[in-house]
């Protein structure tokens, strides 16, 4: 009888211990577990976006020129060659057209691991109200492109190729500064060439922006006043997030060093499993001891 009273205690002691050894290693094993996240990626292309306040008859009428060609965003795509425009007072109201071109398209892809906008333009002229026979600006090929990949340095790049022309006046342009035309009885122009900004994750090129100022023969016919953006692109990369899959157990720690397991083949559970056993061994001592000395 008082042996059966110390066998089940015995019993119960050893399953504790065991249980306790086995869940103590896949704690260890389990903590600091990983798993990575993809953020939310970006991409844009314009080929041409105006912000030009057009004043009519002596300033009587102030019309808003606000228009965009081929303006996506990821993922979209766009190939459009000409883009008019409608303004009550210029030329009688009837449509007019803003940008003409052999090639005008915009691109914008984006997935977990790249964004992309590109922009190519091939022999584009542009006009503003007011000037129906005189372009604002011709020019061969432009062409803005940003990058951002998963990892990497978001690249940007912007390129105007072949002969510009300004107001009928031909011009060369430079990286080192702005370029100002001015042309008698019709305006003045200043020119920004090759604008690119890169952070750690965004990338934005734009390959021309016109600040314009036009006022054909000073008659106040039509006064225009604003901004030109030829070729612009942007991106965003994804974001990597690490997020821990089970928080670690608090102030344990496994003994012995990586060459101690390494010698004898054992993993960073062994010393949880080798204590599990030592528990295990005690226990059932303990109780054998316990239950000879009753028989006793």
């Amino acid at each position: 009888m008082n042996s059966h009273f110390f066998r089940m205690p015995a019993r119960r002691l050893a399953a504790v211990a065991t249980v306790t050894a086995l869940t103590a290693a896949p704690a260890a094993l389990g903590a600091g577990a990983a798993h990575a996240t993809t953020g939310h990626v970006r991409a844009s292309a314009v080929v041409l976006r105006t912000g030009l306040d057009v004043s009519l008859l002596n300033k009587t009428v102030n019309v808003p020129l606000a228009v965009s060609l081929n303006d996506v965003k990821a993922p979209a795509s766009a190939e459009r060659t000409t883009l008019t425009a409608r303004l009550d007072g210029v030329d009688g109201g009837r449509p007019f057209t803003v940008l003409g071109a052999q090639v005008a398209s915009a691109r914008a892809t984006a997935n977990g691991h790249l964004a992309e906008g590109s922009v190519r333009l091939v022999h584009a002229r542009v006009h503003v109200p007011g000037l129906p026979l005189l372009s604002l600006i011709d020019v061969g090929t432009v062409t803005a492109k940003a990058t951002c990949a998963a990892g990497r340095k978001p690249v940007a790049s912007a390129n105007v190729l072949g002969a510009v022309t300004v107001l009928g006046k031909r011009v060369t342009l430079t990286a080192g500064g702005p370029t100002e035309v001015k042309v008698p009885g019709v305006g003045d122009v200043r020119l920004d060439l090759s604008q690119r900004r890169t952070t750690s994750r965004t990338a934005a090129a734009t390959a021309l922006r016109l600040k314009v100022s036009i006022n054909p023969l000073k008659l106040n016919v039509a006064d225009v006043e604003g901004t030109v953006t030829l070729a612009a692109a942007t991106c965003e990369a994804p974001v990597k997030h690490t997020v821990p899959s089970q928080a670690p157990t608090a102030d344990v720690k496994p003994q012995g060093t990586q060459a101690d397991l390494a010698e004898t083949g054992g993993s960073s559970a062994t010393p949880y499993i080798a204590g599990g056993a030592l528990a295990l061994l005690l226990a059932g001592g303990g109780a054998v001891t316990v239950a000879r000395r009753r028989r006793g």
